[in-house]
């Protein structure tokens, strides 16, 4: 690859880094806490079911998301070429990235001694932080005022409380 194809490559990324949409992974994070709290409800699932139940479901919404973006938006203005097809694929990658982190957490819990409940607790610890987070690294991407980008966190944090509010509602 010569100097000029790098440089090239180096300045997409950078175009696609400054464009990022963070929909996606605030929106996976709060799947993956939804996910957690809800089979934590069920039962005491074991460690590694709980962690592919996480990333599975997170795979099935990005297929979801991919084939609504497609064939809903997309199909109405121009044919399908594989091109468009990646970069959908790619753009809602995001969903499923956001669902490692509280997988990983159910995955790594026993290292902390937590038991069942305890690595619950901590996915969904992990999920809402990174939906707040990714809400608020979104917000600052697009260029929002601290003030906005506060506001944006918050949200998501209410919402993430919301999830959490409700497993008690229902379970007690």
């Amino acid at each position: 690859m010569s100097t000029a194809d790098r440089a090239a490559a180096r300045a997409r990324r950078a175009e696609r880094r400054a464009h990022a949409d963070y929909t996606g992974a605030v929106y996976g994070s709060m799947l993956a806490a939804s996910v957690v709290i809800g089979a934590g409800g069920l039962g005491k699932f074991p460690r590694l079911e709980l962690a592919l139940l996480v990333l599975l479901t997170g795979l099935v919404f990005w297929v979801g998301h991919v084939h609504a973006q497609l064939f809903g938006a997309r199909l109405a203005q121009r044919a399908l070429d594989r091109p468009t097809v990646l970069h959908v694929c790619r753009e809602e990658w995001p969903i499923v990235k956001a669902t490692v982190p509280p997988a990983l957490a159910v995955a790594v819990s026993p290292l902390f001694g937590l038991d069942a409940d305890g690595a619950v607790w901590l996915a969904v610890a992990v999920a809402v932080t990174g939906q707040v987070g990714w809400s608020a690294a979104g917000a600052r991407q697009a260029g929002a005022s601290w003030r906005l980008v506060a506001g944006s966190a918050s949200v998501n944090l209410v919402l993430g409380l919301a999830i959490i509010t409700f497993k008690f509602a229902v379970t007690h």
